[in-house]
């Protein structure tokens, strides 16, 4: 009998020795997860509530920046802000799309939420780099080719375009296989490419074909560039010749490397 409990006792301990038993994982109760679950849901109802249905975050402020011609006021008109609607339904693009539509002087526009209650309009004018006379008044052209505004007057430094293409001949085939849109943007690469000292003088551009532009200066000189080609290597040559013959009344830089000049 004590032999028995002995090894009774013995076999109870070499159970005990092995690994323990692992505790089953019961499903949360549905209570546990009700709980968060309700929580985010409310979270959710007043952050919608807020953002839409409150008076907190709505649009009450347009600032307007980066204007020169144009006045703050024009650029809101233009915008058409919806003042008092919830700052996260402005639809921003259509804004910018508005903006550009509304005022051609405008090249690129930013429309951005200024929390809690504005909308931010940043706008970059256009230069105008040239004019072109139209019935008695100036449209002004940027430095893409664009013209995109009338004025009364020519805005000072600025050099009127003069279009003087043949309709006969091989300046009429130069339009026809460039484009008057095309011709313009040569000037305007021309413009841009004529030294400081002269732009400042310069006050008519000529264009007779693509490979034909020619500058007037306020005092009566004259500057053959011929196409918007080499504008750099045109503008050394320009510089030097001007430098080596102060009292020539005439330049030719179409070509480059063979500059010449002319009068007294």
């Amino acid at each position: 009998m004590a032999g028995t409990t002995t090894a009774g006792r013995g076999d109870r301990q070499r159970e005990s020795s092995g690994p323990p038993r692992k505790r089953r994982l019961w499903p949360p109760r549905p209570r546990a997860v009700a709980g968060p679950a309700a929580g985010l849901v409310l979270l959710a109802a007043v952050a919608l509530w807020l953002l839409y249905g409150s008076d907190w975050l709505r649009v009450e402020q347009v600032p307007v920046s980066g204007t020169s011609v144009l006045t703050p006021a024009q650029v809101r008109e233009a915008a058409g802000v919806p003042v008092g609607e919830p700052l996260v339904s402005v639809d921003t693009e259509a804004i910018e799309a508005r903006l550009k539509r509304n005022l051609p002087r405008i090249d690129t526009a930013e429309v951005t939420r200024d929390w809690p209650h504005g909308i931010g309009l940043e706008v970059t004018e256009r230069t105008p780099v040239l004019v072109v006379r139209k019935d008695g008044k100036y449209v002004e052209v940027d430095k893409k080719g664009v013209r995109f505004a009338t004025v009364s007057r020519a805005p000072k430094g600025i050099p009127v375009l003069k279009m003087a293409v043949s309709r006969s001949g091989s300046a009429a085939a130069s339009v026809r296989r460039f484009g008057e849109a095309r011709l313009t943007r040569a000037a305007v690469a021309v413009a841009d490419r004529v030294p400081a000292p002269v732009a400042r003088e310069t006050r008519l551009v000529t264009v007779g074909s693509y490979d034909d532009i020619a500058l007037e200066l306020a005092d009566g000189r004259t500057v053959v560039w011929g196409s918007a080609e080499q504008g750099r290597a045109k503008a050394r040559a320009l510089i030097a010749l001007m430098k080596a013959e102060p009292d020539a009344r005439h330049f030719d830089v179409s070509v480059p490397t063979a500059p010449a000049s002319s009068g007294s």
